[in-house]
């Protein structure tokens, strides 16, 4: 008995490793190196394409609780995530090339997954587990769309620039995590109003690149808009958002500052560090002229400019059943951005997901179906709701998670609330 995985990126890596996990063999695909994508890299699986954050690393954050969640039922890539990870304050952020690595590794050892590196262009026959991300090549896009029986849907994501550390001028910029919380993890660039008008103005100016016809009516994903669609919203948006300077305060001065432009480690060396929150389309030579605009980084060496990229996803409402099978093809899973969830640990905990329904449909094992009290419930239901009619990408929060009713003189006690959703989420897990 042979499962085939389409695509070695963060879900399909997880689905792979779960069914070896199960002594399942795995034929698992990957078009890269053959075939690149473009906001891919490397040839390397699982590689981070965007920002190197996995979110809130606690689980005072609904994407905390479905880290949890994961490690409970045995997911393989949020523990090498663990071992990976770089100081983010709250956040679990990862050096990209060990994590990659790391997987790579993990799966090319694993003698019970076969890696093919070819493009697949066509849905297999038998059991298996389409993993192929939202950038999935247009000729298997044209088999999911005869699949599926529906157009495509498309939303736009974003990536922000690189920098070297040692480019970074420290006489201005510090080192600081909003609030005080957790070690001084982020570098922080602070600006004043005149400082920021003037970036701000460089910005709602620069030529953005051009997009191709069949992009034109994807949209974005609020969640990792580009700077400049935020900026468009208004003068102050920006300063309301990733520029907020609230809780950040430089201990030489003591100053509060009109906005703050913080960047993130990028790898365990500490020499890069991305910009939060500047995913971009703006041209590479606009890009610069912005970046050098911001105290701190005149001189700064951009070793990774931000570029948009058109992401691909069914239409999991009319598609899937909350397992993440297909209705009408009861061999076939999805998983991943493809069925419409946004995010890492999304992908992962998708991934975890096929591969653990995956191994119980070859056994003959009754499907797992987790309760909407837990966030990967919530979500995957939330994805295959019927009900739906404008299905967009989804990441995990607390909306999408069945209510808990507290006492009247409590109910606005968010903390409280969180810890009960929290419990009751642990105590529904099964055993697996």
């Amino acid at each position: 008995m042979e499962v085939n995985v389409i695509g070695a990126g963060l879900a399909g890596s997880e689905a792979a490793l779960q069914l070896a996990k199960r002594k399942i063999k795995v034929n698992l695909y990957e078009m890269r190196p053959k075939k690149m994508t473009g906001a891919h890299k490397t040839d390397k699986f699982a590689e981070f394409v965007c920002s190197n954050s996995l979110g809130a690393a606690d689980c005072s954050n609904a994407s905390g609780l479905l880290k949890k969640e994961m490690e409970l039922l045995g997911g393989e890539l949020i523990g090498i995530a663990r071992g990976c990870s770089v100081p983010a304050g709250n956040a679990l952020a990862i050096d990209r090339e060990l994590f990659s690595q790391t997987v790579t590794d993990k799966i090319e050892k694993n003698p019970y997954i076969n890696v093919i590196k070819e493009e697949v262009t066509q849905i297999p026959d038998g059991y298996t587990i389409m993993a192929s991300g939202p950038l999935t090549s247009e000729s298997l896009a044209e088999s999911i769309k005869e699949f599926t029986k529906s157009e495509h849907l498309h939303f736009f994501d974003a990536i922000a620039p690189i920098v070297e550390k040692d480019s970074i001028n420290f006489d201005i910029a510090f080192w600081a995590s909003r609030y005080g919380k957790g070690e001084a993890s982020y570098i922080n660039c602070p600006m004043n109003k005149e400082q920021y008008e003037n970036f701000y103005n460089i910005l709602i100016n620069s030529p953005k690149i051009e997009l191709k016809d069949f992009e034109k009516n994807a949209k974005f994903f609020e969640s990792c808009l580009p700077i400049e669609v935020l900026a468009s919203r208004g003068v102050d948006t920006l300063r309301f958002g990733p520029m907020k300077p609230v809780g950040l305060v430089d201990k030489r001065t003591g100053d509060e500052n009109y906005a703050v432009v913080q960047l993130r480690q990028d790898n365990s060396a500490k020499t890069l560090f991305n910009l939060v929150g500047f995913q971009t389309n703006l041209k590479w030579g606009s890009q610069k002229e912005l970046l050098q605009s911001i105290p701190g980084l005149e001189n700064v060496n951009i070793v990774r400019y931000g570029v948009m990229h058109r992401n691909t996803f069914i239409n999991s409402p009319k598609i899937l059943n909350p397992t993440l099978q297909a209705r009408n093809r009861k061999d076939l899973f999805f998983a991943g951005q493809l069925t419409g969830t946004e995010g890492y640990t999304e992908s992962i905990a998708t991934g975890m997901l096929a591969g653990l329904n995956m191994a119980r449909l070859v056994n003959d094992e009754k499907l797992l179906v987790l309760p909407k009290t837990t966030m990967l419930g919530a979500l995957t239901q939330y994805i295959s709701d019927e009900n739906q009619d404008k299905f967009q990408p989804i990441n995990s929060n607390w909306g999408i998670v069945e209510p808990i009713e507290l006492p009247k003189k409590e109910r606005k006690n968010k903390k409280l609330k969180a810890e009960l959703i929290v419990k009751r989420s642990i105590e529904a897990i099964p055993s697996i």
